[in-house]
Formats: structure tokens, C-alpha cells, sequence
């Protein structure tokens, strides 16, 4: 499974959807302004551990979330 990190104006969003391309994703949210992926869980776990310190619960606790939930996307949380 692929999963793909989105950036929105609003928020940063983590999906297993299986899009195409990069253009895909654009369409699917009209505040879109970047994604990255396919990746792999690890990928997207090592990511987030060096560009997100502030996420909490920690990334690998949110990929797990969204690989063992049925949801297709779930928005990172982040502390306050």
C-alpha cells in the first residue's frame, strides 16, 4: 500500500487512496497545494519523525491509525 502525504491550505493530510498522480490529488481537494508519494509506510513514518517533531501522537502511531482504520484519509494532529 502506498501512502500519500497532502498539503492543504488548512491542514496536512495523510491518504492510502490509490491516486495516479500528483494532479489527481489536486483535484480532489480544491485547497491542495502539494503531496508527496507513493510511499511506504516506513517512508512516510522516517518523513514525518525528521520534519514534524511537534506531531503528536507520534507519526508512527498515525500511520498505524490510518493502515489498520477503514478510513481512506485522516488529517495529522499536531500539539497545540
Amino acid at each position: 500500500m502506498g501512502i500519500f502525504i497532502i498539503h492543504t491550505q488548512d491542514s496536512m493530510l495523510l491518504s492510502k487512496k490509490a491516486y495516479e498522480s500528483w494532479k489527481e490529488v489536486q483535484d480532489q481537494y480544491p485547497d491542495y497545494m502539494a503531496s508527496l508519494g507513493p510511499w511506504s509506510a516506513e517512508e512516510v513514518i522516517d518523513y514525518l519523525d525528521d520534519e514534524y517533531s511537534d506531531l503528536s501522537p507520534k507519526a508512527s502511531i498515525q500511520v498505524k491509525s490510518l493502515i489498520d482504520g477503514a478510513q481512506e484519509c485522516l488529517e495529522l494532529v499536531f500539539q497545540d
